[in-house]
């Protein structure tokens, strides 16, 4: 159970980055050792800024917005050089085991096409993570590339493997997903179709 909780909670930090596709063409989840890596190539039904406006967003808990396991989202002070900072907080919990994961992230930005993010392990319960997203506009489209490397700082049951990871991936994106392309086409003033009914399991935090 402690392996599905990992899994579930590892996925959802993924699935909630590559939210940000309504076609995901391509998904590549790879582990070595303690160190997870994951990219995507993937379409939005939306446009770039507006894309771009719902992933930088973290007033407020918004995050919450994308996935049910976000129960904090926040910027906080900027670091000394002026780069945004901001925190997340993620929880679920199986029967008696609960996770909690934390991020304080530098936020680096390039309106609207790119964003990266790299974690402050000081404030964080990753050794590392980066991930950085690449959204080109297509038409009314929206192309993007993502791409993820973290490690945690807790251990991972050698239970989860790349496919393990890759079939939870794919399961909680596709809510994700949805949630993501209905608040960017609502910011484009586009109609936007109602969301799939709830198919999650009892732990995913969807």
């Amino acid at each position: 159970m402690r392996a599905v909780r990992v899994a579930a909670v590892l996925g959802a930090v993924g699935a909630g980055a590559l939210a940000a596709a309504a076609t995901v063409d391509e998904l590549d989840v790879k582990r070595d050792r303690g160190r997870y890596s994951l990219a995507v190539n993937a379409r939005l039904e939306a446009s770039p800024e507006s894309i771009f406006a719902v992933l930088t967003d973290f007033d407020d808990n918004a995050y919450s917005r994308l996935s049910g396991a976000y129960k904090e989202s926040r910027y906080l002070e900027p670091a000394a050089d002026g780069t945004p900072v901001v925190y997340t907080r993620m929880e679920g919990c199986a029967l008696w085991h609960c996770m909690t994961l934390e991020r304080t992230e530098r936020l680096e930005t390039n309106a609207p096409y790119w964003i990266k993010s790299t974690v402050l392990p000081e404030g964080s319960n990753f050794k590392h993570s980066t991930s950085e997203w690449m959204l080109e506009r297509d038409g009314d489209s929206t192309k993007m590339i993502y791409k993820l490397d973290m490690e945690p700082e807790f251990s991972v049951p050698p239970i989860i493997g790349p496919w393990y990871l890759k079939r939870t991936l794919s399961q909680q994106g596709v809510r994700a997903v949805t949630r993501i392309e209905r608040l960017a086409r609502e910011r484009d003033g586009l109609p936007v179709e109602p969301l799939p009914p709830r198919t999650r399991a009892p732990d995913d935090g969807a």
